[in-house]
């Protein structure tokens, strides 16, 4: 099995209703376009996960999170009214203003998902796993946030610590927002190297992920922040794997790469303001499946974000590409607006470059 790609129906129940950003559309339209686009011969293999058990969630959750977060949108779910303790769990993002799905229990299968793709590595029966559906990287340990209620890139890290004690672990953020949920999980964690590229958090939500945020105690630089200006395109994407990802992961020798993140840095999505385009996303999986060389091709990659259901499945498509090496055609879905055809923030993308480099200097030789 060269590619594991895992997917269930089920996950279309990850709805938050009418009215709500995160719907289950992206679920609708994604497997087919995978499908009719994937090269013929390619090797890959559609694979289904358990859902987490509440022993499962523990690992990263709170169980009074757990039970009322469970409680809560299975009432909502058939049409009963919610109660004040909802805003002591959760933030206004995961409100569902109208019926949603039933939003728990697919949340439930995207921790199964990255529970069986750390198995199916560690246990030598691939090596490249996409989880559709992942990436829910605002998630805490007792507050559900953006669109988030459990968060699957911590579980894997946090599993993959405790069930293979493995002791370097590179998490590599590039959804348009800062994974606030993960940086927290391992702000502190020496075995964990978390590397968030994302928006300027002074322009996006969560409003975190800033440079000088590097980590604490032992861990300490092991958090590498790159906020990034509003437009910036594939050039500055480019120039920070170049300047900060590819040396400092070589540095450090992870045994595996976890990566989170899909459409939203996209020039046309509806809820950020950043400047890829779909090339861009395939050189973002390219680049990935170079650094991973060093883990000897070891990736679960974390695919769910997205906000324009015309460009998601052609930049989560060129996701995979990279990532797999895949030979596809993906065209651009939406024309190139005129100011974003040269990436026009690089120089001030250098300037953040500069700035990361110096307050991570003392911890990393190749940053010095």
């Amino acid at each position: 099995m060269e590619i594991a790609i895992l997917y269930q129906d089920e996950l279309k129940e990850y709805d938050f209703g009418p009215g709500h950003p995160f719907r289950s559309d992206r679920y609708e339209i994604f497997p087919d376009f995978l499908e009719k686009n994937l090269p013929k011969k390619a090797n890959y293999q559609i694979l289904t996960a358990k859902p987490a058990t509440d022993n499962d969630l523990a690992l990263i959750c709170q169980k009074d999170y757990i039970d009322f977060t469970k409680k809560y949108f299975k009432a909502r779910n058939v049409g009963q009214e919610t109660n004040g303790l909802f805003w002591k769990y959760h933030s206004s993002d995961n409100f569902p203003p109208i019926k949603p799905g039933k939003i728990e229990a697919a949340a439930r299968i995207i921790i199964g998902q990255a529970k069986l793709a750390c198995d199916l590595i560690q246990g030598g029966k691939t090596r490249k796993i996409i989880s559709l559906g992942g990436g829910m990287h605002h998630a805490k340990e007792n507050h559900g946030e953006g669109f988030c209620l459990y968060n699957d890139v911590a579980f894997a890290g946090k599993y993959l610590l405790k069930k293979y004690r493995l002791k370097r672990i590179l998490i590599l953020d590039t959804d348009a927002h800062g994974g606030n949920g993960t940086m927290e999980y391992f702000y502190s964690e020496p075995k964990v190297l978390f590397i968030d590229i994302h928006q300027n958090p002074a322009t996006l939500y969560p409003g975190t992920g800033f440079v000088n945020q590097i980590g604490e105690d032992k861990g300490r630089g092991l958090t590498i922040n790159v906020p990034l200006p509003i437009f910036a395109g594939n050039d500055s994407y480019q120039l920070v794997f170049k300047e900060i990802i590819e040396p400092v992961a070589r540095e450090f020798n992870p045994q595996i790469i976890i990566r989170n993140g899909g459409s939203d840095p996209h020039f046309g999505d509806e809820l950020t303001q950043l400047g890829l385009t779909t090339e861009g996303f395939r050189m973002i999986g390219e680049k990935v499946r170079k650094v991973a060389e060093i883990c000897e091709g070891r990736v679960i990659d974390m695919i769910g974000s997205g906000y324009n259901k015309k460009v998601l499945p052609f930049s989560w498509l060129a996701l995979i590409s990279g990532l797999t090496g895949l030979k596809t055609k993906i065209k651009e879905p939406i024309p190139v607006p005129q100011q974003l055809q040269k990436d026009s923030s690089l120089k001030e993308t250098e300037k953040i470059i500069a700035e990361a480099k110096d307050d991570l200097k003392n911890y990393w030789k190749c940053l010095a």
